[in-house]
């Protein structure tokens, strides 16, 4: 197959969402025997202190007997966001003005978790 051709099966339909450090690629892609699937790639931009940047990248890969499994449990999981917590963000992250101060004394409200409850994980594309 010629790499033209190849090319123009890689770039059978895309959509690319914007969001913050993160942008996420939405790919039809086509297997060896011309089916289709999709890829979502999630790429989130890490600055170093020096002013350089890297991105990081996670895929996953979704194949058509998926699809509506997968549309369900996610309409089900954004509905039972939306529904318990509503559509205004309220993480402190996303507040450009939140300062927290990490000195003052705990209270049962905010408790900073041991460094020692979490694992670090990293996932690679599959």
């Amino acid at each position: 197959m010629r790499e033209h051709d190849m090319l123009e099966k890689e770039e059978i339909f895309s959509k690319v969402l914007r969001a913050g450090r993160r942008t996420y690629f939405f790919d039809v892609r086509a297997t060896k025997a011309d089916d289709y699937y999709i890829t979502i790639t999630e790429s989130k931009k890490f600055t170093e202190e020096d002013g350089s940047f890297h991105f990081k990248k996670h895929k996953i890969y979704l194949y058509k007997e998926d699809f509506t499994a997968f549309a369900e449990i996610l309409g089900e999981m954004t509905s039972y966001v939306l529904n318990h917590k509503g559509e205004e963000v309220i993480s402190e992250r996303h507040q450009k003005d939140f300062k927290k101060d990490f000195t003052s004394e705990k209270s049962d409200d905010y408790i900073i978790p041991e460094t020692s409850a979490f694992t670090n994980l990293e996932f690679d594309d599959i």
